[in-house]
């Protein structure tokens, strides 16, 4: 589950046709498809999507895995990685990602994963959300940190994602390396072993 993860805007517009259409278009021109996988946003990215008029031509399809155990039954997160890290994560957000672009047989796969309120979810904040876009080049997720009630946290994810995605799409995103993993300085030896 190699990916960086950038930190995104605390706080966004709500409107999400004007991201979506200029995905679409991007999509049409290149000749691309796209699949989603939702978690907090239980839909709305796909309806945001679906909206814009010739959407056939690109739009695979989705998965709405609000339920844990479906993100591994359905979007082939490993279970292992939803046991230690839980939903709410930047690896399962790729992973999601990565499995609805294999499941739907499209170019982009492009997901949502957070806690949209009104209470915390497994020790995350309410308005920790990760977005993530998997395709040509690798896969990018993005960490927003978003303010608001529930509808506000779900309508801006959807604005978030598609516009990481618009990002990707048109390389001014590149993908990048790993994610730090929790553990001991990047500089301090494994135990038990010495430095070479």
């Amino acid at each position: 589950m190699g990916t960086g993860t950038e930190h995104g805007p605390t706080a966004g517009s709500p409107t999400v046709g004007s991201p979506a259409a200029g995905v679409v278009h991007s999509l049409h021109e290149r000749r691309q498809t796209l699949a989603t996988v939702e978690s907090l946003t239980g839909g709305l990215l796909a309806a945001a999507i679906v909206e814009i008029a010739g959407v056939s031509a690109v739009y695979r399809g989705g998965l709405v895995t609000y339920a844990t155990e479906l993100k591994a039954r359905l979007a082939d997160v490993p279970e292992d990685l939803l046991d230690e890290r839980g939903p709410v994560d930047p690896d399962v957000a790729v992973a999601l990602a990565e499995g609805g672009r294999r499941r739907c047989a499209a170019d982009w796969g492009l997901a949502t994963t957070g806690v949209a309120g009104p209470e915390p979810q497994d020790g995350r904040p309410v308005g920790l959300v990760y977005v993530a876009v998997a395709g040509p080049g690798g896969p990018v997720v993005r960490r927003l940190d978003l303010d608001g009630g529930r509808d506000r946290i779900r309508a801006t994810a959807v604005t978030e994602a598609l516009r990481l995605l618009a990002e990707r799409i048109h390389g001014s995103f590149p993908a990048v390396g790993p994610a730090p993993r929790p553990g001991p300085p990047a500089d301090a030896p494994p135990t038990g072993t010495r430095r070479r």
